[in-house]
C-alpha cells in the first residue's frame, strides 16, 4: 500500500467515524467468507456496514473524532461495524456474535462515550428507533380512543332507549 492509498484509507475511515452515531469494534478471526457475507447482509438490512480495518490507519483516522478512545481495541484482525442508527450496529453485531463464536465484540463507542463489551450488549438490547416511535404513537392514540368511546357511550344509550320506546308503542 503506497502513501496515497494510505491517505485515502485514512480519509475513508475518518468519514466513517464522522458519519456514524455508533461504532462497534469486532474481532473476526476464523470467520468464513460465507459467514462474513451473511453478517454484512444482515447489517445492510438495518442500514449498517462492516469494514475490515488496517489498525494503524484506523488509529490515525480516529484522531480528533468522538471515537479516539477506541484506539486500544485495534489490535489483531479487527473490523468496524457502524451505522447512523445508534442501536442498529450494536444490535446486529451482538445477535450475530451470539450465533457465531468467531465474531467477538471487543468494545465500541456511542458518540464520545467508549463502551466496553457489556455496554455494547446493553445498547444492543435497547429498542430500535422504529419500535420507540411505534410505542409513542400507541401511547398518544390510546387516550384519544378512550375519550371517543366515553363520549360515544351516552349517545349510544340514548339511541337504545329511544329505539326501545319506539318498539314498545
Amino acid at each position: 500500500m503506497n502513501r496515497t492509498e494510505k491517505q485515502e484509507a485514512i480519509q475513508t475511515y475518518n468519514g466513517m467515524f464522522a458519519g456514524s452515531n455508533s461504532v462497534v469494534v469486532c474481532g473476526y478471526k476464523g470467520l468464513t467468507v460465507e459467514d462474513m457475507n451473511a453478517f454484512r447482509a444482515e447489517l445492510r438490512k438495518e442500514g449498517g456496514k462492516f469494514t475490515v480495518t488496517k489498525n494503524t490507519l484506523a488509529k490515525l483516522a480516529s484522531k480528533d473524532t468522538d471515537y479516539e478512545g477506541l484506539n486500544d481495541l485495534f489490535s489483531g484482525p479487527t473490523g468496524i461495524v457502524y451505522s447512523e442508527d445508534a442501536v442498529a450496529a450494536a444490535k446486529v453485531a451482538y445477535n450475530f456474535a451470539k450465533t457465531n463464536d468467531n465474531l467477538v465484540i471487543l468494545g465500541g463507542g456511542l458518540g464520545d462515550k467508549v463502551l466496553d463489551v457489556a455496554g455494547v450488549e446493553a445498547l444492543a438490547k435497547l429498542p430500535s428507533l422504529d419500535e420507540v416511535r411505534g410505542t409513542l404513537v400507541g401511547l398518544i392514540q390510546a387516550p384519544a380512543t378512550k375519550i371517543a368511546r366515553v363520549l360515544q357511550a351516552p349517545a349510544q344509550q340514548m339511541v337504545n332507549v329511544t329505539k326501545a320506546y319506539g318498539e314498545k308503542g
